[in-house]
């Protein structure tokens, strides 16, 4: 992406093993970043391999962000292998699905404590020292269910929704240190979570999109790096749908 120079920047992304995660790692690499890959069971070693044979440094650390000691080791490590941290994307996220009669407790509290709770913890581990360098950029990855909701997602809607309010209030909270807040909300990607849509589902959602068409995880990799670079220093606090004009 022509003007953006990650050189030297280290990231941390969550739920890094594949579909937005991965496209957003492979994105921030291409631009110079060292990166660590978050995962909490898929196997990254092929991706670390890929990342690295773009010139820059990659490690991968397996932890679980919806647990407060696990969120702290992945910050944790991060300094301990490059000194600092730069830019952390909060893109770890589960789905349950189920219409309110039928959810489970337990099916609700996974999705808020992953989805939800999941960047509490990392951007409690990760502010301290974006703050005492004046510096920093945090992304999370909502989605446009968070906005307008979902039938059948009440527990994925309302963490996503909860991730819009953490933004802004951050952005306040963090603002006067040179850290940057934003929220990036996608709609219909094509990713293995949409795969599981039947064909009369798809058909139903591209139908409500002025575009017609499916969007791409690089479609949402290309705005974070935008986000995380110098040339958005003067946006933050900001929600940012990646949809194709589902939702305005």
């Amino acid at each position: 992406m022509e003007g953006i120079d990650l050189k030297g920047k280290t990231a941390i992304v969550t739920g890094a093993s594949r579909g937005i995660g991965k496209a957003i790692v492979l994105r921030l690499a291409e631009l110079g970043a060292n990166i660590v890959v978050n995962y909490r069971s898929t196997p990254v070693d092929d991706l670390i391999i890929e990342i690295e044979k773009m010139g820059v440094k990659a490690i991968a650390i397996k932890a679980d962000v919806s647990k407060f000691d696990e969120a702290e080791k992945l910050v944790k490590e991060t300094v301990e292998t490059f000194g600092t941290l730069d830019i952390l994307i909060n893109n770890a996220g589960i789905t349950k699905d189920a219409l309110v009669m039928r959810m489970k407790e337990e099916d609700f509290d996974s999705v808020i404590n992953v989805n939800l709770k999941g960047a509490f913890n990392t951007i409690r581990h990760a502010s301290g020292i974006m703050f005492r360098k004046r510096t920093g950029r945090i992304i999370n990855i909502t989605s446009v269910v968070g906005i307008i909701g979902n039938a059948g997602q009440i527990n994925y809607s309302s963490a996503k929704a909860g991730l819009i309010g953490m933004t802004k209030s951050l952005a306040k909270e963090l603002g006067s240190r040179g850290i940057t807040v934003n929220a990036v909300a996608p709609g219909f990607i094509g990713t293995d979570m949409s795969d599981k849509l039947s064909d009369k589902q798809k058909e139903a959602m591209i139908g409500s999109i002025p575009l017609k068409r499916v969007g791409s995880t690089e479609d949402v990799a290309n705005l974070v790096a935008f986000l995380v670079s110098d040339m958005a220093t003067y946006i933050t606090g900001q929600v940012i749908n990646v949809d194709g004009g589902m939702v305005m």
